[in-house]
């Protein structure tokens, strides 16, 4: 009788344990997740506080109940399986974040963070906190820190070889305009004439993010056959 009173003890002990420390896990990846989460939040971006915490909690759930499943001859199953599942699945709500309108793609940092975040949680409901916390720290460093920078880099003023391969006799002045458009300065140019086409060899200087928008605008037209930046 002693013996199972303290079996049943033992048991509801553990019980209590375990749940305390799936509750410290799912804490864990609020903090973290909305950590992240606030930082995108700020930023405007669509995967804010709320989408991040979510992510992050599930994730931590998911990998916790993926270990302590337990297959009918009583072994542990494999954690890998529904972890490989969430690395998957959340690659579709990624790609919802991306968009792409006129040549430009926007989102892939909310896509990528929506994926970390998700790592970050799988870390954390397998309770590697140090990685986990790391590895939060390291995100949002990157998010907050490298933001601003990475901001001015895009914006900087850079001079590029562009080679423009169009129709025979085609004018440059539309093209020339075209890149004006963009913020684009033609700084030099040769002409090649062919029977074939008529080929534009040309130094250009302009902010560095409006060049491969220059270049898809200008493999639209009809008199433009192919565009191509060194």
């Amino acid at each position: 009788m002693h013996e199972l009173q303290f079996s049943a003890q033992f048991l509801q002990e553990l019980f209590v344990g375990l749940r305390l420390e799936l509750l410290f896990k799912l804490l864990v990846a609020v903090l973290l997740g909305g950590a992240i989460g606030l930082e995108r939040q700020i930023a405007g971006k669509p995967a804010g506080l709320r989408t991040n915490i979510l992510i992050c909690v599930g994730s931590a759930l998911v990998m916790d109940l993926s270990i302590r499943l337990m297959g009918a001859d009583g072994r542990v199953g494999d954690p890998a399986r529904i972890a490989a599942q969430v690395v998957t699945g959340i690659g579709f709500i990624g790609a919802g974040t991306i968009m792409q309108s006129k040549g430009t793609i926007s989102g892939l940092t909310s896509a990528a963070t929506i994926w970390v975040v998700a790592a970050i949680g799988l870390t954390i409901g397998a309770g590697h906190y140090i990685e986990g916390l790391g590895a939060g720290i390291v995100v949002i460093l990157v998010l907050s820190a490298l933001g601003s920078w990475e901001h001015k880099l895009v914006r900087a003023r850079r001079t590029v070889p562009m080679t423009v391969r169009a129709v025979p006799q085609c004018d440059f002045a539309p093209l020339d305009a075209l890149l004006k458009e963009c913020g684009l300065h033609v700084v030099e140019r040769d002409v090649w004439d062919h029977a074939r086409d008529r080929v534009f060899e040309m130094m250009v200087r302009g902010p560095a993010r409006q060049f491969e928008v220059a270049r898809d605008l200008l493999v639209e037209r009809e008199d433009v056959l192919d565009v191509v930046l060194h």
